[in-house]
């Protein structure tokens, strides 16, 4: 398979320093050297410009936390990944979990897509729900349309339909933002129903509720993980997934070979140590991607 590495070192849309480092450290874990190790073709087309949050004005007014610079690159990297040949499988590397404004509009090119966001968080808040004004709270709100204009016309004006969407792994959630999932009928999975059906079960509903679209793009926050498995994140929540229900989710989805792309985002070497959590992200890519046992 063709897989092409696009970084995007944004820590714009977070409430602390660090991610923006997250594309080197997933390098110097070897990802590709890794990928390439199962047997496929990986081309590294660098990082997508992102300005510094000390050269820009954060205007809070608008309820967005330096939204112009997080448009653009969202822009930049939804347009990037929209070019590619259908062929290929981009792995997108946050860089915060507002990335995928851009990377999962860009990956489905205008097409009807399935969504697996593996998350503590839902991220579902709105410029009117959220009660930080932080953009990496509020990605899936915008990829279904709710929101700010602005970042909903990227990737010329598509949208993700609710019932496309699978959330797995959530233990936070904001009481307005709890509304919303309600209202918009996402299906989640928090980390009560994996415990009282197991990943197996999860998976297989998972696959079945998509069942109708053969695209589906896992976006994949490293705080999902439980804190001990992957400590260099920026809004850790006890009680994650385990290191080996995060690689049998992952396993299982690469089973169906219906996934088509892939985030990797909230990374962040500041708080981590001896590059852990990397190392930890890049084995549930390699999982993704085929890498087994026996």
């Amino acid at each position: 398979m063709d897989i092409a590495l696009l970084g995007i070192p944004m820590d714009l849309g977070a409430g602390r320093r660090g991610v923006d480092m997250g594309p080197s450290a997933l390098r110097n874990a070897r990802l590709s050297r890794t990928l390439r190790d199962i047997g496929h073709r990986v081309s590294d087309l660098g990082d997508v410009p992102v300005p510094l949050p000390e050269t820009r004005d954060k205007h809070e007014e608008s309820g967005l936390i330096f939204l112009e610079p997080i448009l653009q690159a969202c822009t930049a990297a939804g347009q990037q990944l929209a070019m590619l040949g259908e062929e290929v499988f981009p792995i997108s590397m946050g860089g915060d979990h507002s990335i995928s404004v851009g990377t999962v509009t860009g990956a489905a090119r205008s097409q009807r897509s399935g969504l697996i966001w593996v998350d503590a968080h839902t991220d579902f808040n709105t410029p009117a729900s959220s009660p930080s004004g932080n953009i990496h709270g509020m990605p899936v709100a915008h990829l279904v349309g709710l929101g700010d204009a602005q970042l909903n016309s990227i990737g010329g004006g598509w949208h993700m339909r609710p019932e496309d969407i699978v959330m797995i792994g959530i233990r936070s959630v904001d009481r307005r933002e709890r509304d919303l999932v309600r209202e918009q009928g996402i299906t989640v999975y928090t980390m009560k129903e994996v415990d009282q059906l197991g990943i197996s079960r999860i998976a297989e509903e998972t696959l079945e509720r998509l069942g109708s679209l053969p695209r589906l793009h896992v976006s994949f926050d490293a705080d999902a993980l439980d804190p001990s498995l992957a400590p260099g994140v920026g809004t850790p929540v006890p009680g994650g997934l385990t290191y080996r229900e995060a690689h049998l989710l992952m396993e299982l989805l690469s089973e169906s070979g219906r996934v088509t792309s892939m985030d990797i985002v909230e990374v962040n070497p500041a708080l981590d140590h001896q590059n852990q959590t990397a190392h930890v992200m890049v084995g549930m890519a390699a999982s993704l991607l085929g890498k087994r046992i026996l």
